[in-house]
């Protein structure tokens, strides 16, 4: 018996509540190519990844997976895997290259393709507007720095919902905000490659600007779509019961999940504690118009889950994928290590058990201010083979996903320990393997191979495990 027809396949099935969305994701920086083609413009990370040293053995994002000139193939991936939807990100250089001004048709016209593809394959569009790719002249501007780039980004949602507003199901404004601010402006370790530590924190406020702006404009054009953002989150908790360590935890948290999370869903930012508020003053002093804006009514609210984190008092070893910029030796915390738990090729501990403990602490923290959850991220990388001949297994991912997808659904089911969360859908991270940021094609995420010599296409065990369950939800339907 194959893994896809295992018995644990269709009870897994059996668990997939009525209308849940079975999705993959994508960003488009990652696996598009096509630099310089079609209009597109340069953007930030175009700039970081020329630098020397900056990303894994010198690797280039210039072609990726070439999915600009291979879309009908992967879209033919996506309808044989039999997802129900698909998030993928609009790049905002290709669509708008100077982050201002006139919009690109022939840019607009390649999205028009996806979409218009992805309906007649009965797979759902979920649109995501940013995924880490600013224009190059707003980031030589100051990028996310600067409170005009907000305003740049309101006009790029309004011109997006007017071209695709009519077909796409879902709409998330930002990608991971957290993430850009703590890699991008706080640690360096991402474009645009600054290290302000938490003088990066006008970067946040300015995202969360935009988002609000996005969303009012999505609103203004009557899209039909679900309207919704997406964050990463992570459980934090203190190495120790030590009051520094504890300490240490809730500054972190507040760092990583609660300064984007309150603003879009309380209209607050959160008061941290006494002896950490000089590092949190940049966002001490916003007006209230700004909040009214970053509060909007959302139809759904994105998790990307991937691992917790520990955090320890003062300046200790890099034992976290997250602590390994030199710029965290400046700051009076470190993050240990999971030794309990296995890892994955990122050496991001494995802890699916986790994901409970998260959506049950986001519903605790908001209550009915928490709207409907999709977990639009979920994925491991894991070594594997630079080029393969067949089928390449990957149990070490599929025991990954059924661990995650399962631990959701035990969670948000009755009984369970998130059981008053709506659970809408789970999207794998990611469809096929491609430049993975500063990683290069060192890690590999994908449900397909990519052999990026060649750009051949094969899928993976976990792909067909994947379209194992699906076929085994629609049976049982």
């Amino acid at each position: 018996m194959t893994v896809q027809d295992s018995a644990a396949v269709r009870d897994l099935a059996e668990r997939l509540p009525e209308g849940f969305l079975l999705g993959v994701a994508s960003a488009a920086f990652q696996i598009e190519g096509a630099l310089s083609a079609g209009g597109r413009g340069p953007s930030g990370w175009d700039a970081f990844a020329e630098k020397p040293g900056t990303i894994q053995d010198g690797h280039s994002p210039a072609v990726a997976c070439d999915h600009y000139h291979r879309m009908d193939e992967d879209v033919d991936l996506m309808r044989d895997l039999g997802v129900d939807s698909y998030r993928f990100s609009l790049s905002w250089p290709r669509i708008q290259p100077d982050g201002t001004g006139p919009v690109n048709p022939a840019g607009l016209d390649f999205y028009d393709r996806l979409i218009d593809r992805l309906l007649a394959a009965g797979i759902a569009p979920m649109a995501t507007l940013y995924h880490w790719d600013t224009p190059l002249p707003l980031e030589h501007r100051g990028g996310w720095m600067n409170r005009d780039t907000a305003l740049r980004f309101g006009n790029y949602a309004a011109a997006a919902a007017d071209r695709f507003g009519d077909r796409v199901s879902h709409w998330v404004t930002l990608n991971e905000p957290a993430s850009v601010t703590l890699n991008g402006y706080a640690l360096g370790v991402h474009a645009p490659g600054r290290d302000l530590l938490f003088n990066a924190l006008p970067s946040v406020h300015h995202q969360l600007l935009a988002h609000g702006l996005a969303v009012q404009a999505l609103r203004a054009a009557g899209v039909p779509g679900a309207v919704g953002v997406t964050n990463l989150h992570s459980p934090v908790h203190p190495a120790s019961g030590s009051f520094l360590d504890r300490l240490m935890a809730t500054v972190f948290d507040l760092a990583l999940n609660r300064i984007y999370a309150d603003p879009i869903l309380l209209g607050r930012y959160p008061t941290p504690p006494l002896a950490a508020r000089p590092w949190f003053r940049h966002l001490s002093r916003v007006s209230d118009a700004d909040l009214e804006t970053i509060h909007q009514p959302l139809d759904f609210y994105g998790l990307n889950y991937y691992y917790p984190v520990r955090a320890a008092a003062g300046r200790g070893p890099a034992e976290s994928p997250a602590g390994t910029a030199e710029a965290m030796a400046r700051l009076p915390f470190h993050l240990a290590a999971f030794p309990e738990y296995p890892t994955t090729g990122f050496g991001w501990p494995v802890a699916p058990e986790h994901l409970g403990t998260l959506l049950r602490g986001l519903k605790d923290r908001y209550g009915a201010a928490l709207p409907p959850l999709f977990i639009t991220e979920s994925g491991a990388s894991f070594p594997e083979p630079d080029h393969v001949d067949g089928t390449l297994p990957d149990p070490s991912r599929i025991a990954y996903l059924e661990g995650h997808l399962g631990q959701a659904l035990a969670a948000t089911a009755p009984g369970g320990i998130a059981h008053d969360v709506e659970l809408l859908g789970y999207y794998v991270w990611t469809l096929m393997d491609n430049f993975e940021w500063a990683a290069g094609y060192s890690q590999r995420f994908g449900l397909v191979h990519v052999d990026f010599n060649t750009l051949e296409r094969t899928p993976k065990e976990s792909y067909y495990w994947y379209r194992a369950l699906s076929q085994a939800r629609r049976r049982g339907a």
